[in-house]
């Protein structure tokens, strides 16, 4: 009895785990609206977005039959004046960047000076081991309760 226990348990956790793989969490700002948005990140929960409640920009939907996000990015557009830094979730290829990381063709004076694209979640932000400890700290409580 205890061992269907420990299994119905394991497979919840395995579950949950797999379902949350689908959508992908992404810092959403501009460092000219907020200024902590800039090069090095002030971790806010405010500015992080369930990319899945969300849908491509409106000058990228003809490109993609799938409305889902497929990573995170971080775009380095210059403004005349000074250049500004743009996260967001990334709609498109993974290994096409062209596409899913082209700005507004209506703003002409934006020009692209760099993209970043990734595939964890608020990986366009600054690294955290936080993450990484908690899945390993999980696995170890897992195993103990499997023992």
């Amino acid at each position: 009895m205890v061992s269907n226990v420990k299994l119905i348990l394991a497979f919840t956790v395995l579950a949950t785990l797999a379902c949350t793989g689908y959508a992908i969490k992404c810092y959403q700002c501009d460092s000219l609206t907020n200024p902590k948005c800039g090069k090095d990140i002030k971790s806010d929960a405010d500015l992080v977005l369930d990319c899945s409640r969300t849908a491509p920009p409106r000058f990228l939907q003809n490109f993609f039959p799938v409305r889902n996000a497929t990573g995170c990015m971080k775009q380095t557009i210059e403004i005349p004046g000074n250049p500004q830094i743009v996260r967001s979730c990334y709609f498109g290829d993974l290994n096409n960047k062209q596409t899913g990381c082209q700005t507004d063709v209506s703003l002409t004076t934006n020009k692209l000076l760099s993209c970043e694209v990734c595939t964890e979640n608020e990986c366009n932000g600054s690294s955290s081991m936080a993450p990484i400890a908690g899945v390993i700290l999980l696995f170890f409580g897992l195993a103990r309760l499997l023992a």
